[in-house]
Protein backbone atom coordinates (compact mmCIF):
# COMPACT_ATOMS: atom_id res chain seq x y z
CA UNK A 1 0.00 0.00 0.00
CA UNK A 2 1.33 3.43 -0.92
CA UNK A 3 1.52 6.56 1.20
CA UNK A 4 -1.36 8.01 -0.82
CA UNK A 5 -3.64 5.32 0.66
CA UNK A 6 -3.37 6.00 4.39
CA UNK A 7 -4.79 3.67 6.98
CA UNK A 8 -7.90 5.12 8.62
CA UNK A 9 -9.26 6.78 5.47
CA UNK A 10 -11.82 5.79 2.83
CA UNK A 11 -10.54 5.59 -0.75
CA UNK A 12 -12.76 7.42 -3.26
CA UNK A 13 -12.14 7.89 -6.97
CA UNK A 14 -10.88 11.41 -6.20
CA UNK A 15 -8.58 10.24 -3.43
CA UNK A 16 -8.69 9.28 0.24
CA UNK A 17 -11.14 11.07 2.56
CA UNK A 18 -11.73 11.05 6.28
CA UNK A 19 -14.58 8.65 7.19
CA UNK A 20 -16.41 11.47 8.97
CA UNK A 21 -16.62 13.35 5.64
CA UNK A 22 -18.70 10.66 3.92
CA UNK A 23 -22.04 11.87 5.23
CA UNK A 24 -25.00 9.62 4.49
CA UNK A 25 -23.94 6.62 2.37
CA UNK A 26 -25.85 4.68 -0.26
CA UNK A 27 -23.91 1.44 0.10
CA UNK A 28 -24.78 -0.25 -3.21
CA UNK A 29 -25.25 1.36 -6.60
CA UNK A 30 -24.16 1.07 -10.23
CA UNK A 31 -23.32 4.25 -12.10
CA UNK A 32 -22.07 2.69 -15.35
CA UNK A 33 -22.90 -0.91 -16.22
CA UNK A 34 -22.71 -3.26 -19.18
CA UNK A 35 -23.18 -6.99 -18.73
CA UNK A 36 -24.22 -9.90 -20.98
CA UNK A 37 -26.48 -11.02 -18.15
CA UNK A 38 -28.74 -8.00 -18.81
CA UNK A 39 -28.72 -7.45 -22.59
CA UNK A 40 -30.10 -4.09 -23.66
CA UNK A 41 -30.29 -2.79 -20.11
CA UNK A 42 -26.86 -1.16 -19.95
CA UNK A 43 -26.24 2.48 -19.05
CA UNK A 44 -23.04 4.38 -19.69
CA UNK A 45 -23.88 7.99 -20.55
CA UNK A 46 -22.02 10.43 -18.29
CA UNK A 47 -24.49 13.31 -18.56
CA UNK A 48 -27.50 11.17 -17.74
CA UNK A 49 -25.82 9.47 -14.79
CA UNK A 50 -24.51 12.76 -13.46
CA UNK A 51 -28.11 14.01 -13.46
CA UNK A 52 -29.21 10.87 -11.61
CA UNK A 53 -26.42 11.22 -9.04
CA UNK A 54 -27.23 14.91 -8.56
CA UNK A 55 -30.75 13.85 -7.54
CA UNK A 56 -29.18 11.48 -5.01
CA UNK A 57 -27.11 14.35 -3.61
CA UNK A 58 -30.18 16.58 -3.33
CA UNK A 59 -31.94 13.81 -1.41
CA UNK A 60 -29.35 14.15 1.37
CA UNK A 61 -26.98 11.32 0.46
CA UNK A 62 -23.36 12.39 0.08
CA UNK A 63 -21.57 9.12 -0.83
CA UNK A 64 -22.31 6.35 -3.32
CA UNK A 65 -20.59 2.96 -3.16
CA UNK A 66 -20.34 1.87 -6.80
CA UNK A 67 -20.23 -1.92 -6.95
CA UNK A 68 -19.61 -2.59 -10.63
CA UNK A 69 -16.64 -5.00 -10.70
CA UNK A 70 -14.03 -5.80 -13.34
CA UNK A 71 -15.19 -6.26 -16.93
CA UNK A 72 -18.78 -5.02 -16.62
CA UNK A 73 -18.62 -1.46 -17.90
CA UNK A 74 -16.89 0.20 -14.98
CA UNK A 75 -15.24 3.43 -16.19
CA UNK A 76 -12.88 5.15 -13.75
CA UNK A 77 -12.67 8.41 -15.71
CA UNK A 78 -16.43 8.77 -15.86
CA UNK A 79 -16.77 7.94 -12.17
CA UNK A 80 -14.26 10.66 -11.31
CA UNK A 81 -15.91 13.24 -13.56
CA UNK A 82 -19.36 12.41 -12.16
CA UNK A 83 -17.98 12.92 -8.66
CA UNK A 84 -16.48 16.29 -9.63
CA UNK A 85 -19.72 17.48 -11.25
CA UNK A 86 -22.08 16.44 -8.48
CA UNK A 87 -20.01 16.68 -5.31
CA UNK A 88 -20.94 13.08 -4.47
CA UNK A 89 -18.13 10.95 -3.05
CA UNK A 90 -17.82 7.77 -5.12
CA UNK A 91 -16.22 4.65 -3.65
CA UNK A 92 -15.47 2.39 -6.63
CA UNK A 93 -15.06 -1.37 -6.55
CA UNK A 94 -12.81 -3.96 -8.02
CA UNK A 95 -13.54 -7.67 -7.95
CA UNK A 96 -15.50 -10.24 -9.91
CA UNK A 97 -19.22 -10.98 -10.17
CA UNK A 98 -21.00 -14.34 -10.27
CA UNK A 99 -20.64 -16.66 -13.25
CA UNK A 100 -23.77 -15.38 -15.04
CA UNK A 101 -21.98 -12.11 -15.84
CA UNK A 102 -18.99 -13.67 -17.62
CA UNK A 103 -19.39 -15.73 -20.82
CA UNK A 104 -17.67 -19.08 -21.27
CA UNK A 105 -14.03 -18.60 -22.17
CA UNK A 106 -13.66 -15.30 -20.35
CA UNK A 107 -10.23 -14.80 -18.78
CA UNK A 108 -11.66 -14.81 -15.24
CA UNK A 109 -12.19 -18.57 -15.60
CA UNK A 110 -8.72 -19.49 -16.84
CA UNK A 111 -6.34 -17.19 -14.96
CA UNK A 112 -4.82 -18.60 -11.75
CA UNK A 113 -5.89 -17.21 -8.39
CA UNK A 114 -2.52 -15.48 -8.03
CA UNK A 115 -3.18 -13.46 -11.20
CA UNK A 116 -6.69 -12.56 -10.07
CA UNK A 117 -5.27 -11.31 -6.76
CA UNK A 118 -2.73 -9.22 -8.65
CA UNK A 119 -5.45 -7.62 -10.81
CA UNK A 120 -7.48 -6.66 -7.75
CA UNK A 121 -4.52 -5.45 -5.72
CA UNK A 122 -3.40 -3.25 -8.62
CA UNK A 123 -6.86 -1.66 -8.78
CA UNK A 124 -6.74 -0.95 -5.04
CA UNK A 125 -3.17 0.33 -4.80
CA UNK A 126 -2.05 1.69 -8.17
CA UNK A 127 -5.30 2.51 -9.96
CA UNK A 128 -8.12 0.72 -11.75
CA UNK A 129 -7.31 -1.60 -14.62
CA UNK A 130 -7.13 -0.06 -18.10
CA UNK A 131 -9.25 -2.93 -19.45
CA UNK A 132 -12.28 -1.15 -18.02
CA UNK A 133 -11.63 2.19 -19.72
CA UNK A 134 -13.99 3.32 -22.48
CA UNK A 135 -12.77 5.37 -25.43
CA UNK A 136 -9.20 6.61 -25.93
CA UNK A 137 -6.14 5.65 -23.93
CA UNK A 138 -6.75 6.66 -20.31
CA UNK A 139 -5.06 9.54 -18.57
CA UNK A 140 -2.42 8.55 -15.98
CA UNK A 141 -4.47 9.58 -12.94
CA UNK A 142 -4.51 6.68 -10.43
CA UNK A 143 -8.24 6.38 -9.82
CA UNK A 144 -8.25 3.72 -7.12
CA UNK A 145 -10.92 1.28 -6.04
CA UNK A 146 -11.89 1.35 -2.37
CA UNK A 147 -13.75 -1.93 -1.94
CA UNK A 148 -13.78 -5.46 -3.42
CA UNK A 149 -16.87 -7.22 -4.78
CA UNK A 150 -17.41 -10.94 -5.31
CA UNK A 151 -20.54 -12.84 -6.31
CA UNK A 152 -22.15 -16.22 -5.76
CA UNK A 153 -24.99 -17.99 -7.55
CA UNK A 154 -28.40 -18.97 -6.19
CA UNK A 155 -28.01 -21.41 -3.27
CA UNK A 156 -24.41 -22.21 -4.21
CA UNK A 157 -20.98 -20.79 -4.84
CA UNK A 158 -19.64 -22.51 -7.95
CA UNK A 159 -16.07 -23.76 -8.21
CA UNK A 160 -15.16 -20.82 -10.46
CA UNK A 161 -16.84 -18.35 -8.11
CA UNK A 162 -15.01 -19.92 -5.16
CA UNK A 163 -11.68 -19.15 -6.82
CA UNK A 164 -12.78 -15.53 -7.21
CA UNK A 165 -13.86 -15.44 -3.55
CA UNK A 166 -10.36 -16.58 -2.61
CA UNK A 167 -8.81 -13.88 -4.79
CA UNK A 168 -11.12 -11.19 -3.46
CA UNK A 169 -10.57 -12.14 0.15
CA UNK A 170 -6.80 -12.24 -0.23
CA UNK A 171 -6.66 -8.88 -2.03
CA UNK A 172 -8.89 -7.25 0.58
CA UNK A 173 -6.91 -8.67 3.48
CA UNK A 174 -3.67 -7.53 1.87
CA UNK A 175 -4.85 -3.94 1.29
CA UNK A 176 -7.13 -3.36 4.29
CA UNK A 177 -10.42 -2.87 2.46
CA UNK A 178 -13.81 -4.56 2.85
CA UNK A 179 -15.56 -7.04 0.56
CA UNK A 180 -19.14 -6.76 -0.69
CA UNK A 181 -20.75 -10.10 -1.59
CA UNK A 182 -23.55 -10.55 -4.10
CA UNK A 183 -25.79 -13.10 -2.35
CA UNK A 184 -28.22 -14.19 -5.05
CA UNK A 185 -31.76 -13.85 -3.64
CA UNK A 186 -30.17 -13.52 -0.19
CA UNK A 187 -28.65 -17.02 -0.15
CA UNK A 188 -25.19 -18.46 0.73
CA UNK A 189 -24.41 -15.89 3.42
CA UNK A 190 -22.70 -18.30 5.81
CA UNK A 191 -20.80 -20.04 3.00
CA UNK A 192 -19.57 -16.66 1.75
CA UNK A 193 -18.26 -15.75 5.20
CA UNK A 194 -16.56 -19.15 5.51
CA UNK A 195 -14.82 -18.86 2.14
CA UNK A 196 -13.62 -15.32 2.80
CA UNK A 197 -12.40 -16.34 6.27
CA UNK A 198 -10.39 -19.14 4.64
CA UNK A 199 -8.82 -16.46 2.44
CA UNK A 200 -7.78 -14.47 5.53
CA UNK A 201 -10.62 -11.92 5.71
CA UNK A 202 -12.56 -11.64 9.01
CA UNK A 203 -16.34 -11.48 8.84
CA UNK A 204 -16.47 -7.92 10.17
CA UNK A 205 -14.90 -6.83 6.85
CA UNK A 206 -17.76 -8.33 4.81
CA UNK A 207 -20.95 -6.74 3.49
CA UNK A 208 -23.59 -9.29 2.46
CA UNK A 209 -25.74 -7.77 -0.28
CA UNK A 210 -29.36 -8.55 -1.20
CA UNK A 211 -30.21 -10.14 2.14
CA UNK A 212 -33.51 -8.24 2.16
CA UNK A 213 -34.63 -10.46 -0.70
CA UNK A 214 -34.65 -13.25 1.90
CA UNK A 215 -36.12 -11.31 4.86
CA UNK A 216 -35.36 -13.86 7.58
CA UNK A 217 -34.57 -12.07 10.88
CA UNK A 218 -33.13 -15.16 12.57
CA UNK A 219 -30.76 -15.87 9.68
CA UNK A 220 -29.69 -12.24 9.53
CA UNK A 221 -29.11 -12.11 13.28
CA UNK A 222 -26.85 -15.16 13.00
CA UNK A 223 -24.84 -13.52 10.21
CA UNK A 224 -24.58 -10.28 12.16
CA UNK A 225 -23.44 -12.19 15.25
CA UNK A 226 -20.52 -13.44 13.17
CA UNK A 227 -19.68 -9.77 12.51
CA UNK A 228 -21.00 -9.40 8.95
CA UNK A 229 -22.76 -6.29 7.69
CA UNK A 230 -26.29 -6.82 6.36
CA UNK A 231 -26.69 -4.83 3.14
CA UNK A 232 -30.36 -4.26 2.43
CA UNK A 233 -30.22 -2.88 -1.09
CA UNK A 234 -33.50 -3.42 -2.90
CA UNK A 235 -35.09 -0.26 -1.54
CA UNK A 236 -37.76 0.93 -3.96
CA UNK A 237 -38.31 -2.42 -5.66
CA UNK A 238 -41.69 -3.36 -4.31
CA UNK A 239 -41.89 -6.38 -6.63
CA UNK A 240 -39.78 -8.14 -4.01
CA UNK A 241 -41.73 -7.02 -0.91
CA UNK A 242 -43.52 -3.90 0.34
CA UNK A 243 -41.35 -1.26 1.96
CA UNK A 244 -43.26 -1.83 5.20
CA UNK A 245 -41.77 -5.35 5.31
CA UNK A 246 -38.25 -3.95 4.97
CA UNK A 247 -38.90 -1.45 7.75
CA UNK A 248 -40.17 -4.29 9.93
CA UNK A 249 -37.07 -6.37 9.14
CA UNK A 250 -34.78 -3.50 10.11
CA UNK A 251 -36.78 -2.94 13.29
CA UNK A 252 -36.40 -6.63 14.21
CA UNK A 253 -32.62 -6.53 13.74
CA UNK A 254 -32.29 -3.28 15.67
CA UNK A 255 -34.36 -4.72 18.53
CA UNK A 256 -32.10 -7.78 18.56
CA UNK A 257 -29.06 -5.55 19.05
CA UNK A 258 -27.72 -5.59 15.48
CA UNK A 259 -28.37 -2.00 14.46
CA UNK A 260 -24.62 -1.51 14.08
CA UNK A 261 -24.52 -4.07 11.25
CA UNK A 262 -27.15 -2.68 8.84
CA UNK A 263 -26.39 -0.86 5.57
CA UNK A 264 -28.80 0.46 2.92
CA UNK A 265 -28.75 0.97 -0.85
CA UNK A 266 -30.95 0.70 -3.93
CA UNK A 267 -28.70 -1.34 -6.28
CA UNK A 268 -29.90 0.21 -9.50
CA UNK A 269 -28.73 -2.36 -12.02
CA UNK A 270 -31.00 -1.77 -15.00
CA UNK A 271 -31.52 1.17 -17.33
CA UNK A 272 -35.27 0.93 -16.77
CA UNK A 273 -34.83 1.70 -13.06
CA UNK A 274 -33.26 5.13 -13.69
CA UNK A 275 -35.22 8.38 -13.92
CA UNK A 276 -32.54 9.77 -16.22
CA UNK A 277 -33.48 7.06 -18.73
CA UNK A 278 -37.24 7.47 -18.27
CA UNK A 279 -37.65 4.67 -15.74
CA UNK A 280 -38.10 4.31 -12.01
CA UNK A 281 -38.05 4.30 -9.05
CA UNK A 282 -34.81 6.24 -9.52
CA UNK A 283 -31.60 6.11 -7.54
CA UNK A 284 -32.76 8.81 -5.14
CA UNK A 285 -35.65 6.74 -3.78
CA UNK A 286 -33.59 5.83 -0.71
CA UNK A 287 -33.21 9.45 0.40
CA UNK A 288 -36.47 10.89 -0.84
CA UNK A 289 -38.97 8.17 0.11
CA UNK A 290 -37.57 5.39 2.26
CA UNK A 291 -35.45 7.19 4.85
CA UNK A 292 -38.27 9.55 5.95
CA UNK A 293 -40.43 6.47 6.61
CA UNK A 294 -37.60 4.77 8.47
CA UNK A 295 -37.02 7.86 10.63
CA UNK A 296 -40.73 7.89 11.43
CA UNK A 297 -40.61 4.25 12.49
CA UNK A 298 -37.28 4.04 14.33
CA UNK A 299 -36.11 7.60 14.95
CA UNK A 300 -33.28 9.74 13.61
CA UNK A 301 -30.48 8.32 15.82
CA UNK A 302 -31.05 4.79 14.48
CA UNK A 303 -31.10 6.02 10.89
CA UNK A 304 -27.95 8.09 11.44
CA UNK A 305 -26.17 4.97 12.68
CA UNK A 306 -27.28 3.01 9.61
CA UNK A 307 -26.52 5.72 7.06
CA UNK A 308 -23.43 7.37 8.61
CA UNK A 309 -21.68 5.33 11.29
CA UNK A 310 -21.93 1.81 9.90
CA UNK A 311 -20.73 2.49 6.35
CA UNK A 312 -17.94 4.77 7.57
CA UNK A 313 -16.70 1.97 9.82
CA UNK A 314 -16.71 -0.80 7.23
CA UNK A 315 -15.33 1.32 4.37
CA UNK A 316 -12.35 2.60 6.38
CA UNK A 317 -9.05 0.98 5.48
CA UNK A 318 -7.45 -1.12 8.20
CA UNK A 319 -3.81 -1.88 8.79
CA UNK A 320 -2.48 -5.39 8.30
Amino acid sequence: MTSTDPIGTVETVLGPVDPTALGAVDAHEHLFLRTPALPGDDFHDLDQMAAEAADVRRSGIATIVELTPVGLGRDPRKLAELSRRTGVHVVASTGFHRDAHYPAGHWVYREPVETLVEVLTTDLVDGMDARDWQGPVPDPTPYRAGVVKVGGSYQQISAAEARRFTAGGQAAARTGVAVAVHCEVGTTGHEALDRLADAGLPSDRVMLAHLDRNPDPALHAALATRGAYLLYDTVGRVKYRPESALIALIADLVAAGHGDRILLGTDVGRRGMLRAYGGGPGMDVLGTTFLPRLVGALGQPVVDRIMHDNPARVLTRRGN
